[in-house]
């Protein structure tokens, strides 16, 4: 991809192109990226409480925590930096990428600095005034506060250079980095433990990885971008516009977690622990779940940044209508499948007093979760063409109106009104984000109908409402076994074009072949 450049306008590398095979390449990818990583934390958490014990698995449980929240620091610069170089990409302004780029990494690195000193500054009023710690751990969860703030300014700067490598569309080389150091996450902690490290030394080495990553980072980016070596310097013409589309990000950003968060605060303090743990069982698979739809927004966000640069208002459509088809496809499946059977599901996984009372609350967080992960198209979209107010504008509207209802909806309904407001709450969030791309970004319904959701639309909803009359019924699962091949043969023949089925067979034939050469 690389090459000496020829002149000054030359980047080095090859113009981007913004195809249907590359992004479904890069959605795959970055669903191995997010995935992997958990799964190394699904098996090695339990052995770092054992090794560990409560207390301290406790306190690196609420370190990993601040430092997430931390985050706003960022200023939301990280995904402005693919924003705008993915935009500059587009309109063949190469010029512009190491002008974004230096600015955005002077700008990191300084958050980073104040970030890790504020942190350092609140621990001792964290340790001894706000978190429960007991007395023996105090000196040792003050120190890795400490060593936990030094990694603030290599996390964003970090931040920056994925997002360079994003914005050109190099996911293999983005999900090569993230994927080990995701690993090492969670391997960390769990050497540490072994080893007798204590908090603080599982802090270094969280430490430690994170600046290898950085220096990984930085030599893949300057490879594949060899024009950042031109302009290493500020420009202030760039900084009006990033700390614009980033401020408002980083509203987002903050307000967020209040949303994700603020129902299971209230059933806690409403109803009982035992209740909690009957909402939250169900409510942390279907946010794990979330990293499907999470895949494809990596990816989208910035293709659609290039595309509105090349003022490509088709192919923006074009991929607009294809993504909110085959996002509601692939979930709108999975979520009908879950709802069917959620019961027998929680009886194997947890037991049958969760079968007895987390059943519906999963069924009406599914359907939640079906907004919510359709809800990503029109999000990525809007802040690919830089309208990161309307989505923090939306979410702060949102915040007025939730609070009152899962608090109601709890008094009168218990962890079911919960789940209940959650799901009003997402789907709300999915009709203004729909309205905001029809008003601002010109998608129209008929965008919609022109890429065949409606020809989607139609069997997913025979499948479920079938589905609904088969559920509970004792011959009932071997019905929806045949059920679901029908629809599945529906979905082939009716819903996907002729076009789409021959690029699913042409990949999976390629995928073949590969394998079996030697």
């Amino acid at each position: 991809m690389t090459s000496p450049p020829a002149n000054d306008r030359d980047p080095g590398f090859s113009p981007l192109e913004i195809q249907g095979s590359v992004l479904a390449r890069n959605t795959v990818l970055n669903f191995f990226g997010l995935a992997l990583p958990l799964l190394v934390g699904f098996l090695t958490i339990p052995v770092v409480i054992h090794r560990l014990g409560t207390d301290r698995f406790g306190i690196l449980s609420i370190i990993w925590v601040v430092v997430g929240y931390f985050g706003f620091f960022d200023l939301g610069l990280g995904r402005a930096t693919t924003k705008f170089v993915a935009e500059a990409l587009g309109k063949a302004e190469y010029e512009k990428v190491p002008r974004f780029f230096w600015t955005t990494i002077f700008f990191q690195g300084i958050l980073g600095i104040i970030g890790a000193v504020v942190l350092a500054l609140i621990t001792p009023w964290l340790v001894h005034r706000v978190l429960n710690i007991p007395s023996f751990l105090i000196s040792e969860s003050k120190l890795s506060f400490y060593v936990m703030a030094l990694s603030f300014p290599v996390v964003m700067v970090s931040g920056s250079f994925r997002g360079l490598l994003e914005a050109g569309q190099r996911f293999d080389l983005v999900n090569y980095v993230k994927i080990p150091s995701g690993i090492v996450n969670y391997i960390a902690p769990l050497l540490g433990a072994m080893l007798g490290f204590g908090l603080p030394g599982i802090m270094v080495l969280l430490t430690i990885s994170r600046l290898i990553t950085l220096v990984v980072w930085a030599v893949i980016g300057l490879k594949i971008f060899p024009i950042l070596k031109r302009g290493v310097a500020i420009h202030r013409e760039t900084i009006k516009p990033m700390l614009s589309f980033g401020g408002w990000l980083s509203v987002s950003g903050l307000v967020g977690p209040l949303l994700i968060y603020l129902d299971r605060f209230f059933i806690g303090s409403l109803l009982t622990m035992a209740a909690l743990g009957y909402y939250s069982a169900p409510y942390e698979l279907v946010l794990r779940l979330g990293i499907l739809p999470q895949s494809l927004l990596i990816t989208l966000f910035p293709a659609f940044s290039a595309l509105h640069g090349s003022r490509e208002l088709e192919k923006t459509r074009i991929l607009f209508g294809r993504s909110v088809k085959y996002l509601f496809l692939s979930i709108g499946t999975t979520i009908v499948l879950l709802a069917f059977f959620a019961r027998p599901f929680l009886k194997l996984w947890l037991g049958e007093s969760f079968a007895v009372n987390s059943t519906r609350v999963f069924q009406i967080l599914a359907v939640g979760f079906f907004a919510n992960a359709l809800a990503n198209i029109p999000f990525s979209f809007l802040q690919g063409i830089g309208r990161a107010d309307v989505t923090a504008k939306f979410h702060l509207a949102e915040v007025v109106f939730y609070v009152p209802l899962v608090w109601v909806l709890i008094k009168q309904w218990g962890i079911e009104g919960a789940a209940a407001a959650w799901a009003i709450r997402v789907t709300v969030d999915m009709v203004l984000l729909f309205w905001g791309a029809w008003k601002i970004g010109k998608m129209a319904p008929s965008t919609l109908a022109e890429n065949g959701i409606i020809r989607g639309a139609i069997p997913l909803t025979l499948f479920a409402f079938a589905g609904y009359l088969l559920s509970g019924r004792p011959w009932g699962a071997y019905g929806l076994i045949g059920l679901t091949f029908g629809y599945l043969v529906a979905l082939w023949f009716y819903a996907l074009s002729q076009a789409e089925r021959f690029w699913v067979l042409n990949k999976s034939w390629e995928i073949l072949k590969r394998r079996a050469t030697p």
